[in-house]
């Protein structure tokens, strides 16, 4: 049955809405998903682009290594994977570390 979960991308601030329409928290992967019964529809803000995340079991699968010293840095970059995810928010501004963006 874990192919039937139709897993989403809920900000920390929506999980409440998203909770109401029936979506269920996956603690195992850390991701809310939609149940089998529910209707996918109705989670359209929340599910990700095609082709721009991963499902958390193909993440859980990989082993998160260095890169061993016989390979070169610059390979073992190429060799990641790399998944977007945009933000729901329209006004969302992205923390660089430097100065918090809401001064």
């Amino acid at each position: 049955m874990a192919d039937s979960k139709t897993y989403l991308n809920v900000p920390f601030a929506q999980k409440d809405a998203a909770k109401a329409l029936g979506a269920r928290w996956d603690a195992a992967n850390k991701k809310w998903y939609v149940p089998a019964d529910k209707d996918n529809t109705l989670f359209a803000q929340w599910q990700p682009q095609a082709g721009t995340m991963e499902s958390p079991s193909a993440m859980k699968s990989k082993p998160k290594t260095r890169a061993s010293s016989t390979k070169s840095s610059s390979s073992a970059i190429n060799d990641t994977p790399v998944a977007t995810t945009y933000p729901a928010d329209k006004d969302f501004v992205a923390y660089n570390g430097d100065e918090p963006p809401w001064d």
